[in-house]
């Protein structure tokens, strides 16, 4: 398993942000997935979304300052997947943190979950820069 951290300052406070997440929106700024279907659970919702090919579910958590979310089952790009998206105040705005630890499960693990967290990582970079894009000028 590979861990990647992305953080970056946006121009809006947590409470803004509060208002401006959620979770599909999440889903789709990380740009791998369109949305299909959002269910209600019993703390929190799962989010069903394919892309290239790949129908995966992904189960979201609230937190007070942000999500956690994970790939549910073996129908994902991924063997596991588990993030954590976390915002604080700073100055005018907020430092948004996506930690993400990511696993293929195929052999040679050590190149090929090296490859899943390469892809991992521009999958926050676009979260991160759709976060920035949604609340700019709030």
């Amino acid at each position: 398993m590979r861990e990647v951290e992305r953080t970056r300052f946006v121009a809006a406070k947590p409470a803004e942000l509060d208002r401006t997440l959620s979770p599909s929106a999440l889903l789709e700024a990380e740009g791998t997935f369109a949305v299909v279907d959002t269910e209600a659970v019993d703390g929190g919702q799962r989010v069903t979304a394919r892309g290239g090919g790949v129908e995966a579910v992904f189960a979201f958590e609230s937190r007070t300052d942000g999500y956690d979310y994970c790939q549910v089952g073996d129908r994902g790009p991924f063997e596991s997947m588990e993030t954590t998206l976390t915002y604080a105040a700073r100055d005018h705005g907020s430092d948004v943190t996506v930690r993400s630890a990511v696993s293929l499960g195929l052999p040679l693990a050590a190149v090929t979950d090296r490859i899943a967290a390469w892809k991992r990582r521009g999958e926050l970079d676009r979260l991160l820069d759709g976060i920035g894009s949604a609340t700019e000028g709030n």
